[in-house]
């Protein structure tokens, strides 16, 4: 219980110290006027009060992430508490934190356009493709299981069918997709993460009124099924502690801010505050069921985690608690989902300069990407959802290297950035080395192999920075 509270704890100073750090060292300008204001269109740039635009970003890049993820990652212990902590602060929040106010700087640029500011042409062009799409695996993804959870909800008729929800849910995304960003995400998304975090507060309020067990820091990390912590859990904890879905959201949000001095409480504030429901789940699955983190393991082999959710939400909270749990589960995706493909909208409209002012214009996008959409939900996706994680774990060290890059630019400091760009260039090259769907490669093998190549990077790094200061000099 006294490393949980710690780590709770942690947290909330994470972003009142580091957070205010990572704000001067990014050097906010309060009377610069952000795109919200100058290019105010009625439909993406649209001013909205910060706490709304706090609630949205919490939403869009939560969904089930920081509770799913998290269970998963509690089956290695403790040791998830540590990364969740170190992970969100140093990494995670820094990474939203830039990616939201780097596209305020860039007139609200998709996060493609603001790494190739920064990285080049060549980083562009892949961070479009790469970007476009990990965001509709994740749009197609989170419509086929909210259709077959709402089936199974028990139903009769077309109710129980789920291809009348997955109908029924694409028809809401092209809907969302479409319309002013005011219309529907801004009036209805704030009660939804408000709701996330309200079922957050209940169950860990409740875990410590009841007593749960929970391990501390310094037990057993061991995995029940053998997996090596790293690089497992660091790309099994995604959305929680740093996830690179997330820098596809913040520019939508970038888009509604009016001021610099809001980018503290809005993007990484929301960041901190996802890390805080990822350490609320993770404690709750490895202190609630019996027999502890195998006890846990059981009724994941079982169920996976939705029955994990409501295992301990019913056990929690009661029946209401398992209500909110189903509901929760249903709605997250779809809120994830959505924003996800007008993500892919947003970043079709920069690559290829469309004015999004127009109906017509975003129906030329939205209906293209829609047909793609649909057409893979008939296709098999447990083999190609299972690249997810290395793909977004590798969007966001590419997002963390062009915020190096733009310090460089500005004659600061870059290592509170590059130091986690190296560590996370490290997780990825090793993951998919070791990793079923990659190379599958003894740790032997794939652990010198994969720091390597993180140390290679920063070198590569540290002679473009050699570089850029010694042309800067010859200027001068």
């Amino acid at each position: 219980m006294i490393s949980f509270l710690l780590s709770l704890l942690a947290l909330v100073a994470g972003y009142f110290i580091y957070g205010k750090l990572v704000e001067r060292w990014f050097g906010i300008d309060p009377e610069r006027i952000t795109p919200a204001i100058e290019l105010e269109d009625g439909v993406d740039f649209i001013p909205l009060p910060w706490y709304k635009i706090f609630l949205i970003q919490f939403l869009n890049i939560a969904g089930l992430g920081p509770i799913f993820g998290a269970i998963m990652g509690a089956l290695y212990g403790p040791a998830a508490f540590l990364w969740i902590v170190f992970g969100c602060i140093f990494a995670g929040a820094v990474h939203d934190y830039f990616s939201g106010m780097l596209s305020i700087r860039h007139e609200g640029k998709s996060i493609p356009e603001v790494v190739g500011h920064y990285l080049g042409e060549p980083a562009r062009k892949f961070m479009r493709g790469f970007s476009i799409i990990l965001l509709i695996l994740v749009g197609v993804v989170f419509m086929m299981g909210p259709a077959s959870l709402l089936a199974n909800l028990g139903g009769e008729g077309l109710m129980a069918k789920s291809g009348f929800w997955l109908s029924v849910i694409i028809c809401y995304y092209f809907v969302a997709t479409v319309l002013p960003v005011d219309k529907l995400i801004s009036k209805i998304y704030p009660l939804f993460g408000a709701a996330l975090l309200i079922m957050a507060f209940g169950v860990g309020g409740m875990m410590v009124y009841n007593g749960l067990p929970i391990p501390e820091i310094g037990g057993d990390f061991a995995h029940p099924r053998g997996l090596p912590i790293f690089p497992m859990l660091f790309t099994t904890i995604a959305c929680g502690a740093i996830s690179g879905f997330h820098a596809t959201q913040s520019p939508m949000m970038a888009r509604c801010t009016t001021n610099e001095t809001l980018g503290r409480p809005i993007f990484f504030g929301a960041m901190i505050s996802e890390g805080v429901v990822a350490l609320v789940w993770a404690a709750a699955a490895m202190s609630f069921f019996p027999n502890g983190i195998e006890g846990l393991n059981d009724v994941l082999n079982q169920g996976g985690a939705g029955l994990v959710v409501k295992d301990i939400s019913v056990g929690l909270m009661g029946t209401l608690g398992g209500m909110l749990a189903i509901l929760g589960v249903i709605a997250c995706p779809i809120t994830s989902g959505d924003t996800a493909f007008r993500g892919v909208r947003l970043i079709l409209a920069d690559a290829f300069n469309v004015d999004q002012s127009s109906t017509i214009n975003r129906l030329k996008l939205a209906i293209p990407v829609f047909a793609v959409g649909i057409a893979l939900t008939f296709i098999d996706f447990k083999i190609i959802w299972r690249y997810f994680a290395f793909s977004n774990q590798t969007l966001a060290t590419v997002v963390l290297w062009a915020a190096a890059a733009y310090l460089v630019s500005e004659a600061k400091s870059h290592w509170f950035v590059s130091i986690p760009a190296t560590f996370m260039t490290a997780v990825c090259s090793t993951y998919i080395l070791m990793a079923p769907e990659g190379l599958s490669l003894p740790s032997m093998i794939s652990y010198p192999v994969g720091i390597s190549a993180a140390i290679a990077a920063l070198v590569m790094f540290l002679m473009r920075v050699k570089k850029q200061k010694a042309m800067e000099i010859s200027l001068a």
